[in-house]
């Protein structure tokens, strides 16, 4: 079975974009599937998420300008079968230097073909930054499957009609044809709204199956874990994050074939 590329992306940010590639990376790890997480975010806050520090020099940026490989800036994290390739601040210049070199769409594309080529993963998840800029367009040149992660509010329309428009875009330039929408994953759920439950019902209205079955909640564990350097199944493994990860690892498990 080849490696898949999945990228977790929306440009608007605080829906639990990176706390989805944390926890999602971490609980399909536990479930035995060998994953890389790629922290394509300036920020660094997938890389912090899992305990591991910004090192200077230890992002994809270089590997991007065609300096080194991304095999030798691969880090192990202190959770089984899951490895990083953290990122650092050095990645908020790649957006002005990838633009003046070569075929600068498809650099993390051929940068990642050998980490694909090697086996050595089941699955490479990329955070990508809260922006539809070069990076993330990057991310829909290498990635096979995309997950749009939604807030439960007023406005998740809008950002998904955003990321549908360039998935739609990426696929007619030629960028990345085969991309495909694995899902829009719901976020930030409170029961006790009105809001929060009308808007779940409209977007599943609007993407019917392409929803995932399982809603994220809103809650204070869910929040506090990343300050610990740890996914929430190492934080609070019975808390209800904990175990919506959980179900949502083994439903994206079974979309993606993995």
């Amino acid at each position: 079975m080849s490696t898949c590329v999945l990228a977790i992306a929306n440009q608007k940010g605080g829906v639990g974009k990176t706390t989805t590639s944390v926890n999602l990376s971490a609980c399909l790890a536990a479930m035995g599937r060998r994953v890389l997480l790629v922290d394509l975010d300036a920020q660094a806050n997938a890389t912090s998420g899992v305990g591991l520090e910004k090192t200077e020099g230890g992002s994809v940026y270089r590997p991007l300008m065609g300096e080194g490989t991304l095999e030798e800036r691969v880090k192990e994290t202190a959770f089984a079968n899951l490895s990083v390739l953290p990122s650092e601040f050095d990645l908020c210049g790649a957006e002005v230097e990838l633009a003046r070199a070569d075929d600068y769409l498809n650099r993390l594309r051929v940068a990642l073909a050998p980490l694909r080529a090697s086996g050595r993963f089941d699955l490479i998840v990329i955070d990508c930054a809260p922006a539809l800029g070069i990076l993330t367009l990057n991310a829909f040149a290498a990635a096979d499957r995309l997950i749009v992660p939604l807030q439960c509010e007023y406005y998740a329309l809008e950002g998904v009609a955003m990321i549908t428009r360039i998935l739609a875009q990426v696929r007619e330039t030629g960028l990345n044809p085969g991309l495909e929408l694995s899902g829009v994953l719901m976020t930030m759920f409170d029961g006790r709204t009105k809001l929060a439950q009308n808007v779940v019902a409209e977007v599943r209205q609007h993407f019917g199956d392409l929803v995932f079955d399982t809603v994220i909640p809103r809650t204070t564990r869910l929040a506090e874990a990343p300050s610990f350097g740890k996914p929430i199944t190492a934080y609070d493994p019975y808390s209800a994050g904990a175990a919506a990860y959980e179900v949502l690892a083994e439903e994206v498990a079974k979309r993606l074939g993995i």
